[in-house]
């Protein structure tokens, strides 16, 4: 069956570290299973009139959200030994990374897969494999840039393109189109822990 969590990050800022909203979708056997959706206290609380512009998500909204160190118990429930997906996973894991290094907590253990790889395979026709392009051709009403939303619209992707292809095992999609799944790791200096 179709076992894994979805994720979505919002920044602040350009710097990878700035996360102020995470949202987490869980999919068991194949159906929408739990959803997990918090604001998160930037550094600082410092944001750029860029990224706000992108998701709507102010100083003002963060304030007395809790940090990401806070959050960190409950966002690894929804995490550790799972596959996880995300929409552009390099800019979700990397987020993910640098907020673990800046807050000095351990490495969880899950792998990771990357939807845009997996809508590429599946649907090549269309014009691009962004979120709200591959959301809009599934049908799917949602709010680009709500981490929640937007984390719903991710794990449609391996749920829909299993249907299409009658493949009812997350792993034996990638396997069937190719699509890398990777243990999730950070760089530091270079090398892989």
């Amino acid at each position: 069956m179709m076992n894994f969590a979805a994720i979505d990050f919002e920044t602040a800022t350009s710097a990878r570290d700035s996360a102020c909203s995470v949202a987490v979708v869980e999919v068991v056997e194949g159906k929408l299973y739990d959803s997990y959706y918090t604001l998160i206290q930037p550094p600082e609380n410092k944001y750029n009139p860029f990224n706000i512009q992108i998701h709507g998500i102010t100083r003002e909204d963060t304030r007395y959200a809790p940090s990401f160190a806070k959050i960190w118990p409950e966002l690894q429930e929804h995490l550790e030994g799972k596959v996880v997906v995300a929409h552009n996973a390099p800019f979700d894991m990397g987020v993910l990374g640098a907020c673990l290094l800046r807050a000095g907590l351990p490495v969880p253990k899950f792998s990771y897969c990357d939807t845009v790889a997996i809508s590429r395979k599946v649907w090549p026709e269309l014009e691009n494999h962004k979120l709200n392009t591959v959301g809009s051709f599934l049908d799917i009403d949602f709010k680009h840039h709500n981490a929640l939303d937007d984390a719903r619209t991710c794990a449609a992707i391996p749920l829909k393109a299993g249907e299409e292809l009658c493949e009812d095992s997350f792993l034996g999609l990638a396997g069937r189109l190719g699509v890398s799944v990777k243990p999730f790791g950070i760089r530091r200096g270079g090398c892989r822990r």
